[in-house]
């Protein structure tokens, strides 16, 4: 309790009104004290002295134990721990100390402020919370503070109360009570009280009680704090209240006109059943604190600021018996608390002492305390002689300093001791296509695949990626060993994104890429590809090809790759989505005949061949983007668009990856047929091992991949001069070579994974000989130290290590060199010198450097994944880390990291399985025409036919631009989108009821307005497109869209229906031009969109009208508030929503113009107290209760003939 508002006349009452108890005072002046309260007692001058042996009888309460904590200084708290055998206080300057249990042995000591007192004291189970006049501490019972949360400027706090583990209330003589999230630290909601505040709150199941400074008890809801009923219980001020069960008691002054106040002996008590006051309780003394102490009976303890203290029940008559007297020497009681196990009382006065009383010889604060943790005892001065001079002491007993440099045998590896729970199986996919969710519950039929409530102890590990082929190999012993002894580097496993409340918003994205280049996100179906995309999108001609290219074809890959490269152009480090990519991917239908579009529970439980599939993709799409570059109805125009820079782009696939193949046929009548074609890529074939030996020979791996290119087999083939099938020899022989050599590796058997791992045996010990007959040499610089390869770095603080380790699991060189000769044909070998010598390049030699790495990554417990590792070029660099350097990154999903690159060709197949390679002609780039056109010209703004058959220009609800409209850089444009869902979300509740996003709900854009946003249509839409969309929709979520089933089919549409293509060349467009957005939570719209737009092209309302720590204000909340509009009555429409947005920055400049922030700051304070008064909540607008919003503004007057 807070003494410093207090009239300082009310301590000096008149003698009569105290007893006999004060010093100095004879106890024959109160004839009605009773003589028995005073054995044991000496009066005298000096104040009350209580003799050394003091005997305790069981059930009365007597003095335990007093001591002083800071001398002089009043003691404003005390509290008594609900944890642990703690009696804390607090003081008038801000200092905190803890006593352990009846014997009040200081615990702890530090300081909680510096010059505020302690006003209130709250135990909870990792520390403890000190209030002071504004501020709140939370420090651990120790002295470490772990939270420090300052209040709002001008606050005058009093009390505490602890509505459950992580919810706290403040309260003092301000007009609102703050609620508090312990576990962000940051205030949740305001609820408004009256003035002057609230000093005291209590708790019931039923109610909130709050006592005010005017001498009022309040009732007020649980939930919302709301008042339910009031007491007007002292005309003065309150003093102290309490409530148990059906009864509240309080204790006051009374205001007794120009005589100020003086302290009520009447004690007014209320029964909560019938809402009304019952008799009042006389007692003997001036109450200053009461409580209910309810062991046998429901009694209270009154208690007066002089010390004396009276026992009595609440509905009963007060007895003079029933009163003692607290030794104070003198001081005024300042502070009261009563234990929870109710056999303690504690009294803080002010002189600095505490004082606690207890009812029974062995006293316990709590029923059920835990363990203090206390400071361990020194023990150097109590360990025993020893005697080494003894024959039988063991000389282990002597303490010795560790002094060597060697491991201990203690010192296990860190996977050996990390914990491993046994992780939960994953929930039956039957289970999950049939469940129905109510809420956030889902309720499936029972497969019956299992008993019922039964899950079995082993969980079955997940099959793996070769066919029968196990990764765990058998031990010597002939036992399997544990999985772990493979364990997946951490950054090559399976990068999962945690969803919390906000989405995506809060997730560290920068922990996972600190680079500036883009990852792509996996959560949408089919993303096993991203690595591959991010291959396509370093290879310098594919990129410039892709975004130079626009067809008028709805889903075309390579319009798409363009898109999302231009995307991951603009991008510094924050990761992409492919999305409208791989919706497009889903429409085709050789990638659905090839098996590339995978089903959700085959991604879910890891069953996808993840190897054989992106090799079978890698295939697809050079195969794909070479078909769609070739056509040509129009590859370089769209709707009437100029043909761009790149003159010869149809043939960039071929020039680049294609290969002019013979392919021969000779039969065993000594026919022989040719035929040419040309392929992309090409596949290793492994030589056949004899079923006998099961020695695998030493092969090189240009060896095998010449004989894989110029491949030979047997097979039976049809022969024209036979007439019949003949078994027949076919060869392949190439007449050029590729820019790009790309090869599918086809490890995907045991058989294959056996052989690629003898060979990098082989290589592993060659290299060791080779180290052992030559001087070790300085090993190369780390990828981080940015060195260059061809620059000589100094041996200064390089560290010497062999070159053997880093061929282990090395089989495939870095470079090679390839050349076809007139007489023996193609030649591979690996390239033992940095370059090609005259001979070499007069017969046409060519270089061929390694730039991509693709790897199935094979982890039981996630069900494996795909990472890349890349060969980052110099423009790439220079566009995005301004540096002219080459540099290898390992790339899975959004995780980006620079790597060394010997690790970029190690495969260790137990884990690491090569999937995909490729090889670049050395300065193969100088060919290619790399200059990049923006081929999105201003027509794609023009008018344009619906798709729509029923949609007529009586239902337009937009005006395209003309020529003369066309939007220049800083313009604005008023933006809102609508989406529906294609898939629901999927969530998991935890035992404590909280619940976690798996995979979020995969949206798909609906509808796109655009409005005008100056000039004298100001506010009317010049793009208003509705999406047709190929998939179903699962939801299509018309309270919030405004979006009905039959608006996205062209057959029975109304609207005026569009490609997602077309709404989104419109879109990029106006991005390339430079205009401004201005929209309400655009970050989603353009998330689900999928477009990049720079920061400063975007304004978000929701940003402009939200203060730091606050939560985000709706646009409907804005509209009524600051525009006197009533929005989304009903459904969402963008077109309002659009125009709204823009008024609403138009507001936004009038209220900051001028750099008056200030001002602004004030408005933002005054909109979030109306918010949190109407539970954010629109009122009607023509109501005249005078809760009313600002002045009504005009709507744009062009709008209004629209």
């Amino acid at each position: 309790m807070n003494f410093d508002g207090l009239d300082p006349g009310l301590g000096e009452y008149a003698p009569g009104l105290h007893g006999s108890l004060e010093p100095g005072l004879d106890s024959s002046l109160d004839p009605r004290l009773d003589p028995s309260l005073l054995q044991g007692v000496e009066l005298d001058p000096d104040g009350l002295v209580v003799p050394e042996s003091l005997h305790i009888v069981e059930g009365m309460y007597s003095e335990l134990h007093s001591v002083a904590a800071e001398v002089g200084i009043p003691v404003t708290a005390t509290y008594f721990d609900l944890q642990e055998e703690l009696l804390w206080m607090g003081n008038h300057r801000g200092h905190a100390s803890s006593f352990f249990g009846p014997t009040m042995g200081r615990y702890s000591s530090f300081q909680v402020h510096l010059t505020d007192d302690i006003r209130h004291i709250q135990s909870m189970d990792t520390g403890v919370l000190f209030l002071t006049k504004n501020n709140l501490k939370c420090i651990t019972r120790g002295g470490w503070i772990m939270f420090d949360y300052p209040a709002e400027e001008g606050a005058d706090m009093h009390s505490l109360l602890l509505t459950d583990n992580n919810t706290l209330l403040m309260g003092g003589l301000q007009n609102y009570v703050a609620e508090l999230d312990l576990t962000t630290v940051q205030e949740t909601q305001k609820f408004t009280v009256e003035v002057p505040g609230v000093a005291i709150m209590r708790q019931s199941n039923r109610f909130f009680f709050c006592g005010h400074t005017s001498g009022k008890v309040s009732l007020r809801d649980l939930r919302t704090l709301k008042m339910e009923h009031e007491f007007d219980a002292f005309s003065g001020s309150l003093s102290d209240f309490d409530v148990h069960g059906n009864l509240l008691a309080a204790c006051g002054f009374s205001s007794r006109g120009l005589n100020g106040l003086s302290c009520d002996r009447f004690l007014m008590v209320y029964d909560l059943r019938m809402m009304r006051a019952i008799t009042p309780l006389q007692v003997h003394v001036d109450p200053l604190f009461l409580r209910f102490i309810p062991t046998y009976t429901s009694r209270l303890a009154i208690i007066s600021q002089t010390g004396q203290c009276q026992f009595c029940e609440p509905t009963g008559l007060a007895s003079l018996a029933d009163i003692f007297h607290v030794n104070t020497v003198g001081q005024l009681l300042m502070s009261f608390d009563v234990s929870s196990s109710k056999q303690a009382l504690s009294f803080g006065d002010s002189g600095g002492c505490v004082h606690l009383w207890s009812s029974a010889p062995e006293v316990s604060f709590n029923s059920y305390s835990r363990e203090t943790e206390l400071a361990l005892p020194c023990l150097v001065d109590s360990l025993p002689q020893m005697d080494w001079n003894h024959e039988l002491m063991p000389l282990s007993l002597i303490p010795m300093p560790l002094t060597s440099a060697e491991p201990l045998l203690s010192d296990w590896a860190t996977n050996l001791i990390s914990p491993s729970p046994r992780r939960a199986p994953p929930v039956d996919p039957e289970i999950l296509r049939t469940m129905k969710t109510v809420g956030f519950i889902g309720y499936a039929p029972n497969p019956r695949t299992r008993p019922r409530n039964q899950v079995p102890y082993k969980i079955k590990e997940i099959e793996l990626d070769y066919d029968n082929y196990n990764q765990v190999p058998e031990s010597p012993i002939g036992r399997d060993e544990e999985p772990h002894l493979y364990m997946v580097p951490k950054k090559y496993r399976k990068v999962t994104i945690k969803y919390s409340k906000l989405g995506l918003e809060d997730f560290d994205f920068k922990h996972y890429n600190r680079t500036l280049f883009a990852g792509l996100e996996p959560h949408i179906p089919n993303a096993y590809c991203n690595c591959m995309i991010q291959v396509l999108y370093f290879l310098e001609p594919i990129r410039c090809l892709v975004q130079n290219h626009l067809c008028q074809k709805e889903f075309c890959l390579a319009c798409e790759l363009g898109f999302l490269f231009h995307m991951l152009d603009l991008s510094r480090g924050d990761p992409c989505q492919a999305s409208n990519f791989l919706r497009a991917f889903r429409t085709i239908p050789e990638a659905s005949a090839l098996g590339l579009i995978l089903a959700d529970s085959d991604e879910q439980t890891g069953k996808a061949r993840l190897g054989r599939l992106i090799q079978s993709w890698n295939r697809f799409i050079l195969a794909q983007l070479h078909q769609e570059t070739l056509e040509q109805e129009g590859p370089q125009a769209y709707r009437g668009a100029s043909s761009s820079g790149l003159g010869s782009a149809e043939s960039v696939i071929g020039r680049l990856f294609g290969c002019e193949v013979e392919n021969s046929s000779l039969c065993r009548c000594g026919k022989e047929t040719v035929r040419s074609s040309m392929t992309l890529l090409f596949t290793m074939h492994y030589p056949e091992q004899s079923s006998l030996d099961k020695t695998i020979e030493e092969y090189d791996f240009a060896d095998i991949l010449k004989k894989s290119i110029c491949l030979e087999q047997s097979t039976q083939a049809w022969c024209d001069n036979c007439e019949k099938y003949q078994p027949t020899v076919q060869t392949r022989n190439i007449r050029c070579l590729p820019d790009v050599l790309v090869i599918n590796c086809e490890v995907n058997s045991s058989k294959e994974a056996e052989f690629w791992r003898a060979q990098t045996e082989y290589v592993f010990n060659s290299a060791l000989k080779k180290e052992a007959a030559e001087p070790p040499k300085p090993k190369e610089p780390l990828p981080t130290e940015w060195c260059l390869e061809e620059e000589l770095c100094s041996a200064e603080g390089l560290t010497f290590d062999t070159q053997a380790e880093d061929m282990r699991h090395v089989w495939i060189p870095l470079s090679l060199k390839m050349c076809i000769s007139k007489t023996q044909g193609l030649e591979v070998s690996r390239l033992c010198v940095g370059e090609l010598t005259e001979s070499e390049e007069a017969e046409g030699a060519s270089i061929y450097d390694l730039v991509v790495t693709v790897s199935h990554i094979q982890d039981p417990r996630t069900g494996g994944n795909l990472v890349a590792h890349i060969k980052v070029g110099e423009t790439y660099h220079q566009r995005k880390e301004g540096v002219t350097h080459q540099q290898w990154y390992l790339f899975n999903d959004f995780l980006i990291e620079p790597i060394d690159k010997a690790e970029s060709v190690q495969f260790d197949v137990n884990w690491k399985v090569p999937a995909v390679l490729y090889y670049v002609r050395r300065n193969y780039n100088a060919k290619y025409d790399l200059r990049i056109k923006n081929p999105i010209e201003p027509s794609v703004l023009l008018t344009e036919a619906s798709l729509a058959r029923k949609q007529r220009k009586s239902h337009a609800t937009f005006i395209p631009l003309m020529m003369s409209e066309m939007p220049q850089a800083s313009d604005l444009v008023g933006l809102d989108a609508e989406f529906v869902t294609l898939n629901q979300e999927e969530a998991e509740l935890r035992s404590d009821g909280t619940k976690s996003t798996i995979k979020p709900s995969q949206m798909s854009v609906a509808r796109i307005t655009c409005v005008r946003g100056q000039g004298p249509n100001e506010g009317v839409p010049f793009i208003d497109d509705y999406i047709s969309t190929q998939e179903q929709v699962v939801d299509y979520l018309t309270q919030y869209s405004g979006i009905k089933p039959g608006d996205l089919d062209a057959k029975i549409s109304s609207k005026h229906l569009t490609t997602l293509k077309s709404t989104y060349l419109k879109l990029r467009f106006l991005i390339d031009t430079g205009v401004r957005f201005v929209g309400h939570g655009l970050q989603k719209d353009f998330r689900v969109i999928n477009l990049m737009v720079p920061k400063d092209q975007v304004i978000d309302t929701v940003y402009l009208f939200h203060m730091p720590r606050k939560r985000m204000i709706s646009l409907r909340f804005l509209a009524w508030y600051f525009l006197d509009l009533k929005i989304q009555s009903e459904t969402h429409d963008s077109t309002e929503d659009a125009r709204t947005a823009l008024q609403l920055y138009r507001k936004y400049l009038e209220l900051s113009h001028n750099g008056r922030q200030d001002e602004f700051r004030k408005v933002l304070k005054a909109l979030y107290e109306k918010g949190r008064k109407l539970d954010w909540k629109v009122l009607d607008i023509d109501s005249s209760d005078g809760q009313g919003s600002p002045k009504r503004t005009a709507v744009f007057p062009s709008v209004m003939g629209l």
